[in-house]
């Protein structure tokens, strides 16, 4: 089978989830092909790759392709679609893979997908569009399919790949190297998931009432492993911060599980939630859009019926 490279997301050597759902999907269509650029893969970064399916693991350790912003990986990339001509190149639909995958695009000549929710025979994906207003379906008709894949669009699922590693050498341009990385500055990470990446996740929105509230949203989180999310108008309030924002001009996520509470449902708030696969309710308004998305919906008051729920999953574990 044709050959499809995945671009590994890791940080400090941790191999990330979504890139294991790369490999699961890729597995479906080809033979994956794991591309870790940068120093610091480790042993265990390895096992994980080939443990969910990566036949060969190429590496390219050159600290100057993390010294500078994203250009260098996308160089790295098209040299090795150049060398190799894969299938296809699947990256994950984080900020920095959508810019990769664009800046492949065009080294490559080819055509590019971004925040694909599916991929099917043929490279043919599955997309959310106009703010989740319409569902599509796309193919690239042109050069090597490069497709940016949503993360928990695929649950991961291992089967042993033989995880042969491979040194790739890459030759950057001055271009590449325009814009140097002077600092990065690391972000405390709490007990909860990252919000892109949960199975699980529990938002609040205006019905919440104050920042101080949030606790019981967070209290369901927390008795469900789940990450907690916002609506705007719960982060324009000053309730939650920003960057938990969940909606067209925050963060798409597609969980297995997406509770709303006190949220009514705008367009721009389903655009960043729409896709997950269930979608849980509670909202004291009948009438709020968000019903009609639902899968199961609770009319009430959420400050009753969250630290009900709260309790009851308590108790069964």
């Amino acid at each position: 089978m044709s050959e499809i490279l995945v671009l590994v997301e890791q940080v400090e050597g941790e191999v990330k989830k979504v890139t294991l759902e790369l490999l699961t999907l890729a597995r479906s269509l080809g033979t994956p092909a794991a591309v870790w650029l940068g120093p610091g893969i480790t042993a265990d970064a390895k096992a994980k790759l080939a443990e969910y399916g990566a036949e060969k693991i190429y590496v390219g350790g050159s600290e100057e392709l993390v010294q500078y912003v994203v250009a260098p990986k996308a160089e790295a990339l098209a040299q090795l679609v150049a060398d190799k001509s894969p299938a296809a190149v699947l990256v994950a639909a984080t900020a920095e893979g959508k810019e990769i995958a664009g800046r492949l695009a065009v080294k490559t000549d080819s055509g590019v997908i971004t925040d694909a929710v599916g991929l099917g025979e043929g490279f043919v994906a599955d997309q959310s569009i106009f703010g989740g207003g319409v569902n599509v379906r796309a193919k690239v008709r042109r050069g090597t399919p490069i497709v940016a894949v949503r993360p928990n669009s695929t649950a991961p699922a291992p089967s042993a790949g033989a995880g042969a590693e491979e040194e790739i050498s890459v030759t950057l341009s001055e271009a590449a190297k325009a814009t140097r990385v002077v600092e990065r500055v690391k972000q405390e990470k709490g007990a909860r998931p990252e919000l892109t990446e949960a199975a699980i996740v529990v938002s609040g929105g205006r019905g919440v009432g104050s920042a101080e509230n949030f606790s019981v949203i967070e209290g369901l989180a927390d008795a469900l492993g789940a990450a907690v999310g916002a609506s705007r108008a719960a982060t324009d309030a000053g309730w939650y911060p920003h960057q938990f924002q969940v909606g067209q001009t925050g963060k798409t996520v597609s969980p297995q599980l997406y509770i709303a509470a006190g949220i009514s449902g705008a367009i721009q708030h389903r655009a960043g939630m729409q896709t997950a696969k269930t979608i849980v309710a509670i909202n004291k308004d009948p009438e709020a859009p968000i019903f009609e998305l639902a899968d199961y919906g609770v009319v009430g008051d959420l400050h009753q019926v969250v630290p009900q729920l709260t309790e009851e999953i308590k108790n069964r574990k």
